[in-house]
């Protein structure tokens, strides 16, 4: 039921109409924000550039079992192919190529190969640059280890997310890695040794609130 759900929504949102467009570009989405688990899931990213190779490598760091379908490739991603580490299949996108994949993006030259793709696409799909044929956008995202903070504009001015971006990277530095990985050890002690609920949630906060003093002490 979800697939079709999910399908009928994107084939209602087609190349449109002139007058469509235009209505829909005063509209902007209102966005549902989520940290998905891609560890094991199939992946495909249609094209091979240089933003197809950021999309990819994003994706294999995230767990993902990726697969980049295009004629050419960047090296980096044919170096990922000979690893093992990434699916190289060295042809256009067909039909067929999508099945089973919870996840597609497209980053094709072909405007009508990246409208065929989300029309195929079974589940999440996002097509570079093309917000009216996506059912979901990726944010610009700034990660310390466990900690990720992710900066959208809903679509509106990427260039603006990336700015917020570079200031966040200034303010969360590398430090926090650290401190959160002794948070995540001290809490899976305090789960299985504080039995009190009351207690354990008062210590973890003094935990969380000892962490944050230190890491913006002058003196760290």
């Amino acid at each position: 039921m979800k697939r079709k759900a999910l399908s009928v929504k994107r084939k209602s949102n087609p190349e449109l109409s002139s007058s469509a467009t235009h209505h829909a570009s005063r509209i902007t989405p209102v966005y549902y924000p989520v940290l998905l688990n891609l560890k094991g899931k199939k992946c495909v990213v249609a094209g091979g550039g240089k933003v197809a190779e950021r999309k990819a490598l994003s994706l294999l760091r995230s767990g993902a079992e990726v697969t980049v379908i295009s004629p050419e490739c960047t090296e980096r991603l044919k170096k990922e192919n000979l690893k093992g580490r990434i699916k190289y299949i060295s042809r256009r996108y067909k039909k067929g190529d999508l099945k089973n994949a919870f996840l597609v993006i497209a980053a094709t030259d072909s405007g009508e190969t990246n409208k065929r793709i989300s029309e195929d696409a079974p589940y999440l799909v996002n097509i570079v640059d093309m917000p009216l044929l996506c059912n979901f956008i990726a944010p610009s995202v700034v990660r310390r280890g466990p900690l990720t903070i992710a900066v959208s504009t809903s679509g509106i001015s990427p260039s603006l997310a990336r700015t917020i971006r570079k200031e966040l990277e200034g303010l969360y530095g590398r430090e926090f890695v650290k401190h959160l990985n002794y948070i995540k050890k001290m809490r899976v002690k305090a789960l299985s040794g504080i039995k009190n609920d009351k207690e354990r949630i008062k210590f973890l906060r003094g935990l969380s609130l000892n962490a944050w003093k230190k890491l913006r002490s002058p003196e760290k």
